[in-house]
């Protein structure tokens, strides 16, 4: 299969190392010569350096015959253009990431459809979702949902208060008889462990657990976490996730949005009845102890300034508060941020990347795949071919990938948390989360070869 990719930045290059993994043809246009470097260097992709809008330029990229076109620019109206050229010129389906919003509503004039754009990708908007899920789960550092939303993965840190630690999977698991769940990943420090029954769990470790949706109170009180809402709300930074949050939550939670510019704080204002817009700068420190800043349950800092965001951050962290989210561009800057345990780490390129990838994967696999960037572990969705290795055993006597676990069984719609008992049929699909290193043995077990 033959990708383009209009744009190296952080987006562009992220979808690009996951898809080229895949042994993906993938052709990199970009107008910097930084960044096409940069992909030269790291990625096995074939670069043409120049501006993505450029018939020339897509001309050499060979577009006409790409089955897919991905426009992910900073800008707006490159994607467009760049997307409408590739249309033309052929390209099998075009995706397009576009920070304005108002490009998709009704009455816009400019209108993606008629640019040839089959996918619209708004980045703050994929950022403010996974925002929201973690305002519903206070407790959790992470939270995806699968199947629409019948399932969650929830990734919790774990405390010395919580019931769990000390103890191995098998115990913990075999001690549940009312519902099922299942830990499919933990990170300890640096390293992403798949755990399998004789893994014990020490304190610091961030354990990811999938669990039905409508059982995740039966999972929270066996593992010793007394669920409370986040109904307090502060958000740090008026920029687009930051007011779309605001606009969201402030009907149905006490929201206060502190901005540094005088200017937008008014315009804020005017904009969110129910939101308390404060002019102030949420990294002062007095500002913070006038606002009780322990008495947060949910500190948000979504600013246009990375670096103010983890100081600001850290110091809602420091002084007590629930939980903190920050948003982050610098994707590098995730795994290490996690480690240090000072709150849920978002990016919106990450986001981004992971819609994209979704949309391919479930295209033309019928699959779908998760990337995360702080744990070397990915989410794909898996469909046995008849009489392939892995439909003639239970799980426990199949030689499955160490690094590797299957996690859900879906059979025609029925959803069971896979245990080694469980038996896959042709008819199911199935949840994996795995290492890349796997991957390979699990599409032979599953004679997808």
């Amino acid at each position: 299969m033959r990708i383009v990719i209009i744009g190296a930045g952080e987006v562009g290059f992220h979808v690009a190392k996951a898809l080229s993994q895949e042994n993906f043809d993938i052709t990199i246009i970009d107008i910097d010569p930084e960044k096409c470097q940069r992909a030269s260097e790291h990625l096995d992709v074939i670069v043409v350096e120049g501006n993505g809008a450029s018939p020339k330029n897509l001309h050499k990229a060979q577009v006409e015959s790409a089955d897919y076109v991905l426009a992910l620019t900073r800008v707006d109206e490159v994607n467009l253009i760049a997307s409408q050229q590739a249309h033309v010129l052929g390209a099998k389906k075009i995706i397009a990431r576009l920070r304005n919003q108002q490009y998709t509503q009704r009455d816009s004039i400019v209108r993606p459809e008629k640019y040839g754009i089959d996918l619209v990708i708004h980045p703050e908007e994929e950022a403010c979702q996974e925002i929201l899920r973690l305002v519903c789960h206070p407790y959790a550092t992470q939270v995806k949902d699968f199947e629409g939303g019948r399932l969650q993965m929830i990734g919790i840190r774990l405390n010395d208060h919580l019931n769990i630690i000390g103890k191995t999977v098998r115990e913990i698991c075999d001690g549940t008889l009312d519902f099922k769940y299942g830990i499919v990943t933990v990170l300890r420090g640096e390293d992403t462990i798949v755990p399998w029954g004789d893994f014990v769990f020490e304190i610091g470790d961030i354990a990811y657990f999938i669990v039905k949706t409508k059982r995740l109170e039966s999972l929270l009180n066996l593992i010793g976490i007394v669920r409370k809402q986040s109904n307090r709300i502060m958000i740090y930074g008026g920029s687009k996730i930051g007011r779309s949050l605001a606009e969201k939550l402030q009907n149905n939670k006490s929201v206060r949005l502190v901005e540094e510019s005088r200017e937008r704080a008014e315009q804020i204002a005017t904009e969110l009845e129910n939101t308390m817009v404060i002019n102030a700068d949420g990294r002062d420190i007095e500002f913070l102890k006038s606002e009780n800043i322990q008495e947060i349950d949910s500190f948000i800092a979504t600013s246009h300034d990375e670096q103010s965001n983890l100081m600001a951050g850290i110091l809602a962290n420091h002084f007590g508060v629930k939980q903190t989210i920050i948003h982050i561009q610098t994707t590098e800057y995730l795994t290490v941020l996690q480690q240090m345990g000072i709150g849920s780490v978002i990016s919106k390129n990450m986001s981004t990347v992971n819609s994209i990838l979704r949309e391919i994967y479930s295209d033309e696999t019928g699959s779908d795949l998760i990337a995360f960037e702080e744990m070397d572990v990915d989410v794909i969705e898996l469909q046995p071919e008849a009489d392939s290795k892995v439909t003639q055993k239970p799980l426990e006597e199949l030689d499955f990938p160490k690094e590797s676990i299957v996690g859900v069984i879906n059979h025609h719609g029925h959803l069971s948390i896979a245990r080694g008992s469980s038996q896959i049929s042709e008819e199911d699909t199935v949840l994996v989360f795995a290492k890349k290193t796997a991957i390979p043995k699990l599409h032979k077990l599953f004679g997808l070869e």
